[in-house]
């Protein structure tokens, strides 16, 4: 699978996660949802993303 398409499938399992965790369990994990956006929205300026970087690190970019 390409970087990109694991960053997505990821970033869309964060927010589905926390979407649901925050209606189950505590309107706090709306928080975690909002950094996953604002995470999102700030790689697409400065084309740097944290997620990118862990994935690299644990060996997944790699071919």
């Amino acid at each position: 699978m390409n970087m990109h398409y694991l960053i997505r499938a990821i970033a869309g399992s964060f927010v589905l996660m926390s979407l649901a965790l925050g209606y189950w369990v505590s309107p706090y994990w709306f928080l975690f949802t909002a950094f996953v956006g604002t995470n999102l929205l700030q790689s697409a300026f400065t084309r740097w993303c944290l997620m990118e970087q862990i994935l690299e690190r644990l060996g997944v970019g790699r071919v």
